[in-house]
């Protein structure tokens, strides 16, 4: 019982050791870990999320640039394709109003052709051996 007795028994506290005051040497050594510290930040989960979304945006403003540069090729071609048509339109017209059996014949007159009497016309069998 003397081994508890004694562990139960109070010691006399060491006092408390005086706090320690650091010389400027060491409080400009921490400022230049600190310092250090700063400078070595560290990559943090929330910063890698805002550079993941970052970079995702700015792949979203590419594609619509993109969109939008095609939809204008597209507009630029659909105003081509409108114009080729009424081109076409007016080369048909003109060959249309060309081909014309009257004005077939004014040009025939304007040579000096004149048509044949149906009297006058005959035929030929090219079958015949």
């Amino acid at each position: 019982m003397s081994a508890v007795a004694d562990w139960f028994v109070a010691e006399p506290a060491a006092a408390p050791a005086p706090p320690r005051r650091r010389n400027r040497t060491s409080n400009s050594l921490l400022q230049v870990q600190n310092r250090r510290r700063a400078r070595q930040r560290r990559l943090t989960p929330g910063m890698v999320w805002i550079a993941a979304f970052a970079l995702l945006l700015a792949g979203v403003v590419a594609l619509n640039v993109a969109v939008l540069r095609a939809n204008v090729a597209v507009d630029k071609l659909d105003q081509q394709q409108v114009q080729l048509q009424a081109q076409n339109a007016a080369l048909a017209s003109q060959v249309s109003s060309a081909s014309a059996s009257i004005r077939i014949e004014q040009a025939a007159r304007r040579f000096g052709l004149a048509p044949a009497p149906a009297t006058d016309t005959s035929y030929l069998d090219l079958n015949k051996k």
